[in-house]
């Protein structure tokens, strides 16, 4: 039996990008989910077990292949030639693209970041935000660079080898878990389709940029941004999490007193799919409240 049950696949072409996401539910609240920046990293890996949740618990949840990632058009005219905000932009085409005038977002990691930035940029459309685990969110919050930043994919030696990548997925989890073999080979296909690699190779020369040029880390920096955002905000972080040390969830902690944090014990990286019932729960409980809300409204 397939690990990829419970939603569907689907493509639209958000300005001009053919856009590859997992969907499930048919009604309710709209809610985007946004992985993070891990090799062949996409939407139904990142959130297999997270859409079949909310849909039964009466959202339509959509987990997009973000810009360089998962089966998201790799040509030229995709490649995140502005960094992050490239794919925040993206997320903005793709929400529009599916018609949605308002959603709530939960993002993993880098995509935690998209998340934050999409709310600070487009706070009319977003109800409320669940932010996992996310070391990019930390760095953003500086005013300039603690250090000089580098490529993700040189950071942790992925080299686009399965091999490479096993070792990626294991270190980026809880101890106890055993990774399927079918989520290895999905995301090892989509790290090595055609164009990835020179789509990652334009997001890194951006981050190069932005190591020299202070108006580009402004784009990026949410010191001054985030803590004023006025939509809810829940962050869940793994204890074990070895990506983004819980040292690192409690020092945002003070600098973001206006979103709730919840640590999960025996959790990793990937907090969604190490304890997807925990964290499933957190989640649907706080956009449920917006739920609550507005159909008490009505």
């Amino acid at each position: 039996m397939s690990i990829f049950e419970g939603f569907h696949n689907s493509w639209v072409l958000a300005n001009g990008v053919r856009t590859h996401y997992s969907w499930a539910g048919t009604e309710g609240p709209a809610v985007i989910l946004l992985h993070g920046a891990g090799p062949g990293a996409c939407g139904a890996a990142g959130w297999r077990f997270m859409l079949p949740a909310l849909a039964k618990a009466g959202f339509r949840a959509y987990a997009v292949d973000q810009l360089s990632m998962g089966f998201t058009d790799a040509r030229p005219h995709a490649w995140p030639v502005n960094g992050h905000q490239s794919l925040v932009d993206h997320v903005h085409d793709f929400i529009e693209a599916l018609c949605l005038d308002e959603v709530s977002l939960v993002g993993n990691s880098q995509g935690a970041y998209i998340a934050a930035k999409y709310a600070i940029d487009h706070p009319e459309k977003v109800n409320r935000v669940v932010y996992i685990g996310s070391n990019t969110i930390y760095q953003a919050m500086q005013e300039v660079p603690e250090r000089k930043l580098r490529s993700f994919l040189e950071v942790i030696g992925y080299d686009y080898t399965e091999e490479s990548l096993r070792k990626f997925m294991y270190r980026n989890s809880s101890d106890d878990i055993v990774i399927p073999e079918e989520l290895i080979q999905l995301r090892h296909q989509a790290a090595t389709r055609p164009g990835v690699k020179k789509s990652n190779q334009a997001f890194d020369a951006y981050l190069a940029r932005m190591n020299e040029e202070p108006k580009l880390w402004d784009r990026y920096c949410i010191k001054n941004s985030l803590p004023k955002l006025k939509i809810p905000g829940l962050f869940i972080w793994g204890n074990q999490d070895a990506v983004a040390p819980v040292e690192t969830g409690y020092k945002l902690e003070k600098l973001l007193p206006n979103i709730k944090f919840d640590y999960i014990e025996n959790c990793g990286h990937q907090a969604q799919t190490d304890q997807p019932e925990i964290v499933n729960k957190l989640v649907i409980d706080f956009l449920a409240a917006e739920k609550d809300q507005a159909v008490t409204a009505q």
